[in-house]
């Protein structure tokens, strides 16, 4: 894997569920192990996937609950402010992106991140000169 401790990660909702997607095992083992580097996600991240957990999987409140309690002593978890969001608006008109993409962005800005993992995402983009966008399922 191309990862490096040195660099302070952030990760998009989509390798917080594929580490739970044993339908993709390439894929679960890649985000499983950038899981055990302790990236940082934010609440847009943990509601898209609680979202993901309990409608489209149909996980039991009680199971996506013992999920997220895991992910919150394995990462470090990033709420989303008003300065965040303010971010997030200027990233969403500047990059293009939708705002969701841009608050979980902002908050990977905030926090010092240099690295954001991310499937759905322009892979090799980088935004503000900081953040670089890095598909790690790309071979």
């Amino acid at each position: 894997m191309r990862r490096t401790t040195m660099n302070k990660i952030a990760v998009d909702t989509n390798i917080l569920l594929y580490a739970l997607d044993d339908f993709y095992p390439e894929k679960q083992i890649i985000s499983i192990e950038i899981i055990a580097d302790n990236p940082s996600f934010c609440s847009q991240s943990l509601s898209e996937f609680t979202n993901v957990c309990l409608r489209r999987w149909r996980f039991s409140k009680v199971k996506v609950a013992q999920i997220i309690k895991t992910y919150l002593q394995q990462c470090t978890y990033v709420p989303v402010t008003e300065a965040m969001m303010l971010k997030a608006i200027e990233i969403m008109t500047i990059y293009d992106f939708q705002l969701f993409d841009s608050v979980i962005i902002a908050s990977a800005l905030e926090t010092g991140c240099t690295i954001f993992y991310s499937e759905d995402m322009s892979d090799g983009q980088i935004i503000e000169q900081q953040l670089k966008i890095i598909n790690p399922f790309k071979a």
